[in-house]
């Protein structure tokens, strides 16, 4: 039935590689199957037959689809159906679109489509890299065009030791999580996260990345050579040379003049009537090509900018190649938040707010990821006013997304752990200005921040971009590239980290991949400068986090109880633990693992409340003073709760430093009193005394120290038939 269908097999990381095609999905323009190890993704491309009219830019989407069958779980929404992406699937699907979209024709508009669906998943073998294979396979054997394959690993650092694709435990325990792709020849994509791994380290680990795809990339190319179908013809959008050459001639000292500027607002308006002038002069000669004349005067524009870079070492604010736009930190701007943290890099300027809560506000997912919460939460808007654009807010896009994961990952190795800050903290940064490298903003803003807000964080970070032009064999990089440098440019290489080493990289590429040598200078290039940041201008504006948090933030104490006594903390129906709550104005939270957390804006409460749940799960010990609440009055004293369920009897000899006739001469039901343990009896029983504690805390002196009377607890009751009851009840007077 399947006449086409193949089976492919390779080692890759020493597990199976198998892939499938000719079976499913007939009707895509290429499809796969891919199995590694367990886990099991479909691949398909498609393309439209026709270009899409009206478009720019090459219309490709990329969607990783998690299933949560692949994982033998039912989701958790009302209709019981997977719904919108999360956050890991657009981040992946961003992750395979940056390597795959150069290797397209520019000047093609059809649509392309490539949908991975995760079927199956072992977690020793990650599906993203799955889906990069499959999609790198899908493409290759299909009639679409496109210039691949590429293939992608993942890279570990374990032991001081590179692992290729590192298994579940090993991912662990890794110092670095490396995603690398590449072509045949170049480095085409990587994405990073890393605690602190110094320069030399990350280049060997991306160079050792780039040499385990070579494998991959033979395999894939031995499988289109045996099916890959021709590729189609499609029509060119490009302008033909006598246009290109007319209106470059034609408006080249006009575009030269007006993008002769540091401002991004100047430069628009000033290309304005440049705009207007050219279609006034070409629409006649070209009717009905309006977008082709446009995509001339980009190319007029690119050809500008990338002249005065390559041959006048030209940037259009003036500055140096390796120079930084003028920089501003500032903190403390807004009074009410717990932190907030402002960093402008020329016309790129972005607000950062720092939001500190109990860890039951932590992250939770519905996903096929092994992550099931987080505590470290950073989240990026950038609204349209920000380029001076009037568009509605729809909610954050994938770009949004993608950014705010950058800067996350940036700083989570600084972030300090639950046992040293038991906080949640999320993160907010509000792009107000962008003329370029705002996700590198969005960094040092978000180090002010959590520095203002009083977070320990280990060592500040910093984030800047590396730019590079390339035209044949010549190259060159800059630093600190703004918004027309990036659009005319060939690379955004981002790179973030502290003193130490880098935390993250995030790499787009507009050509088809870079060489080593283009790597390791984009990467010193970057530590220099954000050296600089870090110490001549975020340490300037705040020179180590504060030592106490905004009085409008949650003050959090947290405790280790055992396991066997979480049930007594809790209590029937919660009721225990809702006392403490109401009574101390605090929320608490208890782990399975015996962690309880008390959250509060007065911390004497959360001490108050810490110390109830202490004294609720360990025995009180002879000599500790408590805060209690008179519960029950009788002839012989008082018996007083220093937490739910602990109760203890105040004889009437230890109500006062003086001699009491009556317990209601001192106290009543409800009354808050300090008490000392005295000791606890063979029956587990408190024996209590509110006079120590008034010596002891208050330093009152006993009125003629009068002898105690002797104290006897009183004889269990016995029921009519003569039994002693299991517990003793000392209060209830006879009927």
């Amino acid at each position: 039935m399947f006449e086409k269908f193949k089976v492919y097999k390779t080692d890759f990381a020493g597990r199976p590689l198998v892939v499938e095609t000719g079976k499913m999905a007939q009707l895509a323009n290429g499809e796969c199957l891919v199995r590694y190890g367990e886990t099991v993704v479909h691949v398909a491309a498609t393309a439209s037959a026709k270009p899409r009219d009206g478009v720019d830019f090459f219309p490709l989407s990329v969607d990783f689809e998690e299933k949560l069958y692949s994982v033998g779980r039912i989701p958790g929404s009302y209709i019981k159906r997977e719904g919108r992406p999360t956050d890991k699937a657009i981040l992946t699907s961003r992750v395979i679109d940056r390597p795959i979209r150069p290797l397209f024709p520019k000047d093609m508009r059809n649509d392309v489509s490539v949908v991975c669906t995760v079927m199956s998943v072992d977690h020793d073998c990650q599906p993203e890299i799955a889906a990069m294979v499959g999609t790198s396979i899908a493409l290759s054997i299909s009639d679409i065009p496109w210039n691949g394959p590429i293939s992608g690993v993942s890279v570990g650092y374990v032991d001081g030791e590179f692992v290729i694709n590192p298994n579940s435990e090993q991912r662990k325990s890794s110092k670095m999580a490396v995603t690398v792709a590449s072509t045949a020849d170049r480095i085409a994509m990587i994405e990073a996260g890393a605690e602190e791994i110094p320069d030399d380290v990350m280049y060997n680990g991306i160079m050792a990345g780039h040499k385990a795809n070579q494998a991959i990339i033979e395999f894939i190319n031995s499988i289109k050579a045996e099916i890959g179908k021709p590729k189609f013809s499609y029509p060119s959008n490009e302008p033909d040379e006598d246009m290109l050459e007319a209106v470059k001639d034609f408006a080249i000292d006009d575009v030269r003049a007006a993008l002769d500027t540091d401002d991004k607002n100047v430069r628009d308006q000033r290309l304005q009537p440049v705009y207007e002038k050219v279609h006034e002069r070409f629409d006649p000669i070209y009717p009905d090509q309006q977008a082709k004349i446009d995509e001339c005067m980009y190319k007029t524009q690119k050809y500008v900018v990338r002249r005065w870079l390559l041959d006048e070492q030209k940037r259009v604010d003036g500055r140096k190649m390796d120079d930084i736009r003028p920089l501003s930190a500032e903190v403390g701007l807004l009074p009410r938040v717990h932190g907030s943290g402002m960093f402008t890099r020329g016309q790129t300027q972005v607000l950062t707010v720092a939001t500190l809560g109990p860890m039951s506000d932590e992250q939770t997912f519905d996903s096929i990821d092994e992550q099931e919460t987080k505590r470290y939460i950073h989240q990026y808007n950038m609204p349209s006013y920000s380029v001076g654009e009037t568009k509605p807010s729809r909610g954050p896009g994938r770009r949004e997304i993608g950014h705010g994961a950058l800067a996350e990952r940036a700083l989570l190795p600084v972030i300090p752990s639950v046992d040293e800050f038991p906080y949640t903290m999320r993160l907010v940064s509000e792009v107000l200005s962008s003329n370029g490298s705002t996700s590198q903003a969005s960094i040092c803003g978000s180090t002010l921040a959590l520095m203002d807000a009083g977070v320990p964080i280990k060592s500040p970070v910093a984030g800047i971009s590396c730019g590079l032009i390339t035209e044949g064999d010549r190259w060159m990089t800059m630093v600190d590239i703004q918004g027309v440098e990036d659009f005319f440019g060939d690379m955004d290489f981002k790179v973030a980290g502290t003193h130490a080493g880098i935390t993250a990289i995030q790499m787009d590429l507009k050509i088809n991949g870079l060489t080593p040598d283009m790597v390791r200078e984009a990467l010193y290039k970057t530590h220099k400068a954000r050296d600089y940041i870090i110490d001549d201008v975020m340490l300037k504006a705040i020179p180590e986090p504060r030592k106490e948090l905004s009085k409008y933030a949650p003050k959090m104490l947290s405790i280790s109880i055992p396991l066997e006594k979480i049930r007594e903390v809790i209590g029937s129906g919660g009721k225990v633990i809702q006392k403490i709550c109401a009574e101390c104005d605090v929320k608490v939270d208890v782990e399975e693992d015996g962690h309880v957390y008390v959250s509060g804006i007065d911390l004497d409460n959360c001490k108050r409340a810490i110390s109830i749940i202490d004294t609720i799960a360990n025995d009180p010990e002879p000599g500790s003073i408590y805060n209690g609440k008179v519960t029950r009055l009788m002839d012989f004293g008082a018996f007083v709760e220093i937490a739910p369920g602990k109760e203890g009897l105040v004889h009437i000899s230890q109500l006062d430093v003086k001699r009491v006739e009556k317990v209601t001469d001192v106290v009543n039901i409800g009354d808050a009193v300090m008490v000392k343990v005295l000791n606890i009896d063979e029956k587990g029983r408190l024996n209590l005394s509110r006079r120590d504690a008034l010596i002891e805390v208050e330093g009152l002196v006993p009125e003629n120290d009068p002898e105690p009377r002797p104290f006897r607890r009183p004889a269990p009751r016995r029921d009519d038939r003569g039994h002693s009851g299991s517990k003793p009840n000392y209060g209830k007077p006879r009927q």
